[in-house]
């Protein structure tokens, strides 16, 4: 049995190990370790709440596979954990958890786990629920005393503070290297990463893509309709990309695609099936439109075509006017 000084003393050590990170990944596994050195528990969870779905995700497990959860939500109200995080109050079962009318067989079928007690956290921040933390057969009976719920509240209160804040802090960061017409990244973002990439000394190419005649579709339609199709042309292209790819909005009607370990001709392939699919879509249709519109683009490697990043850009930018000078609508490689 846990000492009440103790708990204190380990709540006390959690508060500032989780409030001296602002990392999300790091915030986690110290809320794994000091957790598990204050509750002894056959498995706990740490849930967060999807602001867009209402759910409850698995972001944390202990005791369990995590991989058996990973795609596994728990809506709110359901079982004692989505209970506890739909009225904002803890929930204590000290045994025969089965028979409890709001308790959910779904996760105990999936896994094989038996849950007889458990203790759920509601994690708020300014009332609002951002998540939960279940505790599932704790060893210590001494848990479910009412002298108890002191101690796991400001438990609940310092990660909910930790999570906010780690949280912000991803959305103050993104917002820097995030264009904020299109969603993708931009510019700052684009010199840093080539960076990074050139640093390793791998081959990078790199694609320079500017919309035909954009001004036109600006004249008829209007500024705001140019800013939408400026973002439904950049989620058609980042359809054709992959996961290592990093599509960038450049300026205006201009936008740059990062290329890992991809050389001059394996680019080529990749950008003509963008310039077709860019060619082939019909835009603005939520607006009633259907503009069609053509695109340019120009390709360099590294390597092959510069020996460092102002080089590259400018090879592939070069490579981008071969292409307006032919004609337009045209793949141009260096």
């Amino acid at each position: 049995m846990v000492s009440h000084d103790k708990k204190l003393l380990t709540c006390v050590e959690i508060g500032k190990a989780i409030t001296s990170t602002l990392n999300m990944e790091q915030i986690l596994k110290i809320i794994m370790q000091r957790i598990s050195e204050l509750i002894r528990a056959k498995n706990w969870t740490l849930y967060l709440l999807d602001p867009e779905t209402q759910e409850l995700r698995f972001e944390l497990v202990v005791g369990l596979e995590r991989e058996m959860l990973a795609h596994t939500q728990m809506k709110l109200g359901e079982g004692i954990v989505g209970t506890a995080a739909l009225t904002g109050e803890p929930i204590l079962v000290p045994e025969d958890a089965q028979h409890d009318p709001r308790f959910s067989k779904r996760v105990d079928e999936m896994t094989g786990f038996t849950t007889k007690s458990l203790i759920c956290l509601p994690l708020k921040v300014q009332d609002s629920v951002i998540g939960a933390i279940e505790i599932v057969n704790p060893e210590d009976p001494a848990l479910f005393d009412q002298n108890s719920m002191p101690v796991l509240s400001f438990l609940a209160d310092y990660v909910s503070i930790a999570i906010t804040n780690a949280r912000n802090h991803m959305r103050i960061q993104s917002l820097a290297i995030t264009d904020d017409v299109t969603g993708f990244y931009n510019t700052r973002f684009l010199h840093d990463h080539l960076e990074r990439l050139l640093q390793q000394d791998e081959v990078v190419s790199l694609a320079f893509v500017d919309l035909d005649d954009f001004k036109k579709v600006v004249d008829t339609y209007g500024h705001l309709m140019g800013s939408k199709m400026l973002k439904e042309v950049a989620g058609v292209m980042a359809s054709q990309l992959d996961c290592t790819d990093r599509l960038v909005r450049y300026g205006g009607d201009e936008y740059v695609i990062v290329m890992p370990a991809q050389d001059k001709e394996s680019a080529l392939m990749k950008m003509k099936d963008v310039h077709q699919k860019i060619s082939q879509t019909p835009f603005l249709q939520s607006e009633g439109f259907e503009i069609k519109i053509t695109a340019s683009c120009g390709i360099a490697s590294y390597p092959q075509d510069a020996r460092d990043m102002g080089e590259l850009l400018q090879m592939a930018d070069a490579s981008l006017y071969t292409s307006k000078d032919r004609g337009k609508n045209v793949v141009t490689a260096v």
